[in-house]
């Protein structure tokens, strides 16, 4: 049903006019809207389907064999929705589509494996740059960060391995529940409480 079929309205048409009731109406209205993000990611997962850009496989495939590499080699629930959500990007950001999977991943993700996915594509690129006419060596620029490793890692182990058609790769659906569990409670935003002060003495 549409938002606000059978739900109560702010009744503020400038926000300069709204008062606590009206913010409270919205804030309930916001935190079940973000509860149906993990929703809302999987359908967008889907329409990286069918498109392959010239690889063996198509992207959610690539996406979901990814995952799966990540997971049978015991990494954990975080980082596998990392791996799955890694190049969700690619339709609305093909030119920088690590910046917009990073950006989705952010408030629900540590430091480490948000770097890791912003800063996947320069990575990947080691694999394959040199065959364009660029640097393959463009992410030693970050060489001495600590989560360089981390990422390395990420690109060699199970990024630049997940192209091959003839591998047991898990269905969406095995991955639903960790997405559910990862996406369901941010860690970070600007819209969340912070920890009260102990007032000074």
């Amino acid at each position: 049903m549409a938002d606000g079929e059978h739900h109560p309205r702010a009744e503020f048409h400038a926000m300069v006019d709204g008062t606590p009731q009206d913010w409270g109406i919205i804030a309930e209205a916001s935190a079940e809207f973000g509860r149906e993000l993990p929703t809302r990611l999987i359908s967008h997962l889907s329409l990286l389907k069918g498109d392959c850009g010239g690889f063996a496989i198509d992207r959610l495939d690539h996406s979901l064999q990814t995952a799966t590499r990540a997971f049978r080699d015991g990494r954990d629930e975080e980082y596998v929705v990392c791996a799955l959500l890694h190049d969700i990007g690619d339709i609305l950001g093909p030119r920088n589509h690590a910046d917009i999977g990073a950006a989705i991943l952010q408030p629900f993700v540590s430091e480490e494996n948000h770097w890791m996915v912003a800063h996947h594509a320069i990575f990947q690129g080691y694999y394959f740059f040199h065959h364009l006419g660029l640097d393959r060596d463009m992410r030693d620029q970050f060489r001495g960060h600590p989560s360089f490793e981390h990422t390395a890692v990420f690109c060699h182990r199970y990024d630049q391995e997940a192209f091959d058609p003839a591998y047991d790769t898990m269905p969406l659906e095995a991955f639903e529940p960790m997405l559910q569990r990862v996406m369901s409670t941010p860690k970070r935003s600007i819209y969340l409480r912070k920890p009260e002060v102990e007032a000074a003495e």
